[in-house]
């Protein structure tokens, strides 16, 4: 067997190395390592003798990038970053919004917009809210989804939607794919995901886009998540970004925000090796886990707002000097399979970036549906839609958003939606929490704090037209059809 080879090569090495315990422990790892990236190939092969013609050709190139995430796993120990070389950006790293709005937009700062793209990372498949497709396909409002918004929001600017490619889960165990075959359905359903949208600079340039988008005079691209409502084009940050010298251009601004106890998961900018740099939780050592979620220390996260030169992607693929961090994200299947997922992230790269910057942009610049929670904030009376954006209603006397927790049975958008007659007025909530068999009828009124648990075997339905202000619900309300 493979592990008999293994252990018969690691006792003739010690023979002919005189026992030097690390030489055979490397010498062991690096052979390990080299029959995990072999299996791994002969299975990717396989895979690929399922299918045949474009369908092949497409997937064979989606593998190579796969392969090379791979390799580079393979090759990782332990955390990414040294803790004690992390430090604080300095002040002029992170520019306030307000200050790069108080510059007077010049009268001829349309003209930039035919400098720009608009990218909107569309790999979501909305696998936390229950869904099988593309997160972009929920209805948000009025029956209008998060692509419907988005091409409203942009209407007059030039969209792009960037289509991520598929790698293969990996077993946890065996560090094999658990794919049998190139199918998208049946027992494969869940074997595939979208690896992060780190590939977006790869696919640019691999595809032709990116010298296809720079020979029409495009200099930078805005890259956002298609489920974030409150990422639009915004003039002050094209303009402050246009306007710099041509020496001292910014190739990379991040949008961060305020961090709040509920976003103390998010990455944040850090200073390393005089760089500024992205730090997310995957790479935080467990001792330090704590401290990277403190909003004392640190007090921003990314939204992934993210302005980009194009000739500068061009130059770094080029010279082929991306480095992104290796995201290793476990999950698991519906089965029970334990399976790890090899994403990077997009906003990685800013540390390979020149003059690279931060702007600390309104909450308001940020508004992510990843949750149940999310949507029922988003659906609701709280916000106003104007040409395909979200603004906090002028009738909300407060600007902060009520803290929302819907329970597990509202977790899978079709189960949401069958249990909102209609959605509840919000404009006075501050908070609530629902848990259990919970149903809601029209015109509900909910303000201050509200509190609603069905016990196990109970069931709770919030009658049309009750007005809930600070009141916790319990116990058992059931309404029936007479």
């Amino acid at each position: 067997s493979c592990t008999d080879d293994v252990m018969n090569y690691s006792i003739c090495y010690c023979r002919s190395v005189n026992f030097s315990p690390n030489a055979v422990m490397t010498e062991f790892q690096e052979k390990l390592r080299q029959q995990h990236e072999n299996s791994m190939h002969k299975e990717l092969e396989k895979l690929l003798s399922t299918t045949s013609g474009a369908e092949a050709e497409c997937s064979r190139k989606d593998f190579e990038g796969f392969k090379q995430l791979f390799h580079r796993f393979l090759q990782v120990k332990g955390p990414s970053v040294d803790w004690a070389k992390i430090n604080r950006p300095p002040e002029d790293s992170i520019q306030p919004y307000e200050r790069i709005r108080a510059k007077a937009l010049p009268e001829a700062v349309a003209s930039g917009l035919n400098k720009l793209v608009v990218v909107k990372l569309n790999g979501g498949l909305g696998t936390s809210m229950g869904c099988k497709g593309p997160k972009s396909l929920i209805s948000v409002r009025n029956e209008n989804t998060f692509l419907d918004l988005t091409v409203q929001q942009i209407e007059v600017q030039r969209l792009r939607l960037d289509e991520e490619d598929l790698y293969p889960r990996i077993n946890k165990e065996s560090l094999l794919p658990v794919a049998t075959n190139m199918s998208l359905t049946g027992e494969n359903s869940e074997a595939w995901y979208p690896p992060g949208h780190g590939d977006i600079y790869a696919s640019f340039y691999n595809s032709g886009l990116l010298e296809k988008l720079l020979s029409e005079g495009k200099e930078y691209i805005f890259v956002s998540n298609i489920d974030n409502l409150g990422a639009t084009v915004d003039l002050h940050i094209l303009n402050h970004l246009m306007s710099q010298p041509a020496d001292r251009r910014c190739e990379f601004v991040m949008e961060v925000t305020d961090k709040t106890r509920a976003d103390v998961k998010g990455g944040t900018l850090i200073q390393y090796d005089n760089k500024l740099r992205l730090l997310e939780i995957a790479q935080v050592p467990k001792a330090h886990v704590d401290e990277f979620k403190s909003v004392t220390k640190f007090k921003i996260f990314n939204t992934n707002n993210l302005w980009i030169s194009l000739p500068a992607i061009k130059r770094l693929q080029q010279q082929n000097s991306l480095d992104l961090e290796i995201i290793v994200n476990p999950k698991t299947l519906d089965g029970g399979l334990n399976v790890i997922q090899l994403e990077t992230a997009v906003g990685a790269a800013i540390k390979s970036f020149d003059n690279a910057l931060g702007i600390n942009v309104p909450r308001s610049r940020f508004l992510p549906v990843k949750t149940s929670s999310d949507l029922l904030l988003v659906m609701s009376n709280l916000y106003s839609l104007e040409a395909g954006s979200l603004t906090m209603s002028a009738k909300r006397e407060f600007p902060t958003t009520p803290h929302v927790k819907l329970g597990s049975s509202f977790t899978k958008v079709q189960d949401f939606l069958r249990r909102f007659e209609s959605i509840p007025d919000m404009l006075e909530l501050d908070h609530l929490t629902v848990s259990g068999d919970v149903t809601f009828g029209k015109q509900v009124t909910l303000k201050g704090t509200v509190i609603i648990i069905a016990n196990h075997g109970d069931r709770i339905d919030i009658p049309a037209g009750a007005m809930l202000e600070n009141k916790i619900v319990s116990g058992n309300l059931r309404i029936l059809d007479h």
